[in-house]
């Protein structure tokens, strides 16, 4: 049986784990953690989220509760994530993050202190998303310079960064395929006269509106022809699934990152 901590219990992602591993019988959720002075700190967090009385309490410090249990889901923020991380490392537990949003800096921390613990860091952490990472990588390989790739995304309007983690996800592993460098060569808006577009180019667009789960759709253009690859997301439950079967396989690994690659043996 593996013990889980919840963060961000109170939001949608957080709500949604606590909620899908509750009948099952492999992994439970023993506490949960929110920000201090959010409403439902200190309740029973099947009350709180409209599940029954559970006698799981809500906690507003990870430290206070991460003794029981082998390994934390976080779906929160860049920020919050690093700290609930670094007590990972400290308390010698698992982790599992969804969050996304993290700068260049952020992520080498994020490097240094996984080696301290075990940690999947995935952008996007649903099992269909990740199988289309490995059909791109292969397409892109076979296509090569003669197509080019153009990257759509499509979230709801609260979103707060841009473009999606797994657009860029997305990018970088075709990017790396072509022998291309993003930092050069993507293209992330087009107006006005722009001249023609150069065969290294990916573009990555964004889009935000309305409550889109989330949508990615990958563009490879030749001549006389055109591949399309999309995955919609019509509830957040295909992430919350992947973060579990994430959470059950991270136990039993070695120090180090992972991503969801790994937790599903595509590599």
């Amino acid at each position: 049986m593996v013990k889980a901590v919840v963060t961000g219990a109170g939001g949608k992602m957080g709500g949604r784990i606590i909620s899908l591993i509750s009948p099952l019988e492999d992994i439970k959720v023993v506490a949960a953690v929110e920000v201090a002075r959010h409403p439902i700190i200190g309740r029973d967090v099947g009350q709180a989220l409209g599940l029954g009385k559970t006698g799981i309490l809500v906690y507003d410090k990870l430290t206070d509760c991460i003794d029981q249990a082998d390994v934390v889901i976080d779906f929160t923020n860049h920020e919050a994530s690093l700290r609930y991380l670094k007590i990972a490392g400290e308390k010698n537990r698992a982790i599992v993050i969804g969050s996304t949003g993290f700068s260049a800096e952020e992520m080498q921390e994020v490097k240094k202190l996984a080696k301290n613990t075990r940690c999947v860091l995935a952008p996007n952490m649903s099992v269909g998303v990740n199988v289309l990472l490995k059909v791109l990588e292969y397409c892109a390989g076979i296509l090569n310079d003669e197509y080019d790739v153009e990257i759509i995304e499509a979230h709801h309007h609260l979103k707060k960064d841009a473009p999606s983690g797994t657009a860029m996800q997305i990018a970088e592993i075709i990017a790396d395929k072509l022998g291309r460098d993003l930092e050069k060569d993507a293209v992330y808006t087009r107006h006005g006269i722009i001249g023609e577009r150069t065969k290294k180019e990916i573009g990555i667009q964004t889009i935000r509106a309305g409550d889109i789960v989330g949508e990615h759709t990958v563009m490879f253009g030749g001549t006389g022809e055109r591949l399309e690859f999309t995955h919609r997301a019509y509830s957040r439950d295909n992430f919350a699934k992947g973060a579990i079967r994430a959470a059950k396989w991270i136990v039993n690994q070695k120090n180090g990152l992972y991503d969801m690659q790994d937790v599903l043996g595509l590599k």
